[in-house]
């Protein structure tokens, strides 16, 4: 049987997989330091070779920044056709301090693989491209159509990779899409996210006096544009966690019976939930639990404030300008252009008088639902139980993922979101770690998932 040998290859190259992920790892792809800008291309290249070396046709695809990897194999006429998406951009590893090894040189400790973009996402993308390399090596060719597209700008916007998927809808048409870029639910219990929040970003800068004022001199003849922010920022949101702009829960899809109880149903406690974060209580929209507000809610949170005088000792400075940075999760089937519009009308209303206000949008993208009674939906299952030993946990997640609503956008496909990481993982920041067993075993969920899918047709 294909998948007895495909298991078979697995495990005799299983040394090879992981020294070829830490060959990768050392490459310092941060793509929103021009200083790597050269290291995003070996990056790319690395990719590109080594999708070669499998027999795939594979090509880079010049951008006006970093470049994309494109590579496929079309022989399985009649099959579905597979497109799977990861980026091998990451972040910058400052501070460097906290880190026990350094940021490119992958350590392992205590089973776990350490270093920047270990699970973020080089070690989960390379799942994918090894579960590939085991089915061209053992069977000399795949159960399904596969095309394979790996960014570098994901960190960063990826805003090249949306007009590379809007001017190549042919090239890139497919019946699945597959990512793996996000986690499990917790240790031994591998989940599927089937839903994702979008996100609407926005800053506002407020103009006072036209320069710095004497509290004693001026206060209370003209408006502090501190106390006019903190007015607006305020009323974006009442105590009972409801969001106060006017129209914004018009569209909001209701969650349906069975989603509740299945986030009932979640191993979850609130109380170590609590003690981990070190807050004495949660927080969060009134008729709600704690895994529905952060999964399946919208919210509304300020990231930023800025204005005055903040250093040591008292300055009585009334400031001529204040600001601050805000964003909106947002749910099915609310959009986020219609949610700019309601905001920005809500804050012209509540600016109270004497100052101005600039309104600035950052970015914007929808929330995801996939149908889980799909037969993709169904295949991951299969596959995924198979690798890992127990049936996956289907998830809502309150991060947002731009390329699944660009791909739903563009290529009219639902998104398979197969996470092998942890919640723990530290994605971003210091010590990034990915569990060199779930490495490995989705790599084997990849492989089992691509015959499955083979079967739909």
């Amino acid at each position: 049987m294909s998948l007895d040998r495909i298991d078979e290859y697995l495990k005799e190259h299983a040394g090879d997989f992981e020294e070829q992920l830490k060959e990768l790892i050392r490459i310092p792809s941060v793509s929103a330091q021009p200083d790597h800008d050269s290291d995003t291309r070996r990056a790319a290249e690395f990719i590109r070779d080594d999708l070669a070396r499998m027999g795939m046709t594979a090509e880079i695809i010049p951008t006006k920044r970093h470049p994309i990897v494109y590579a496929e194999s079309l022989g399985a006429p009649g099959k579905p056709t597979v497109l799977i998406y990861g980026h091998y951009d990451v972040q910058p590893p400052e501070p460097l301090e906290p880190w026990l090894s350094p940021p490119f040189e992958p350590t392992v400790r205590n089973g776990n693989l350490y270093a920047r973009g270990a699970t973020d996402d080089k070690g989960q993308m390379f799942t994918h491209l090894k579960a590939v390399e085991a089915w061209l090596k053992t069977t000399g060719g795949l159960p399904v159509n596969v095309k394979i597209i790996i960014e570098g700008e994901e960190e960063i916007g990826g805003s090249n990779l949306e007009t590379y998927v809007a001017e190549n809808p042919d090239k890139l048409a497919c019946d699945y899409a597959v990512i793996s870029d996000t986690s499990q639910f917790a240790p031994g219990k591998p989940a599927i996210t089937y839903g994702l929040k979008g996100l609407a970003y926005f800053e506002i800068h407020v103009q006072g006096a036209n320069r710095d004022l004497h509290s004693g001199t001026y206060g209370g003849a003209v408006a502090n544009p501190l106390n006019a922010l903190a007015n607006i920022l305020d009323g974006l949101k009442g105590p009972d966690g409801r969001i106060k702009v006017e129209g914004f829960y018009d569209k909001v899809k209701p969650l349906e019976d069975w989603e509740r109880q299945a986030f009932r149903d979640l191993p979850f406690s609130e109380e170590e939930f609590r003690t981990e974060l070190g807050v004495n209580e949660v927080f969060g929209e009134e008729g709600y639990s704690t895994l529905e507000r952060k999964g399946a809610r919208p919210t509304c949170d300020v990231h930023g404030v800025w204005g005055g005088y903040s250093g040591p000792g008292p300055k009585t400075v009334l400031p001529c300008k204040a600001g601050a940075k805000f964003s909106f999760r947002l749910v099915p089937d609310q959009d986020p252009v219609e949610i700019e519009r309601l905001v920005r009308k809500h804050i012209e209303t509540h600016t109270p008088p004497g100052v101005t206000v600039e309104f600035i949008s950052h970015q914007g993208s929808p929330a995801v639902l996939v149908d889980v009674d799909s037969p993709g939906f169904h295949a991951a299952v299969k596959a995924i139980e198979a690798s890992f030993g127990v049936a996956p946990l289907f998830i809502r997640e309150g991060g947002s993922i731009p390329v699944v609503g660009l791909l739903k956008k563009h290529l009219k496909v639902d998104t398979l979101l197969l996470g092998w990481g942890q919640n723990d993982d530290n994605l971003h920041g210091p010590n990034e770690k990915f569990s060199l067993a779930d490495f490995h075993r989705g790599i084997k969920a990849s492989a089992h998932l691509l015959e499955e899918l083979s079967r739909t047709s």
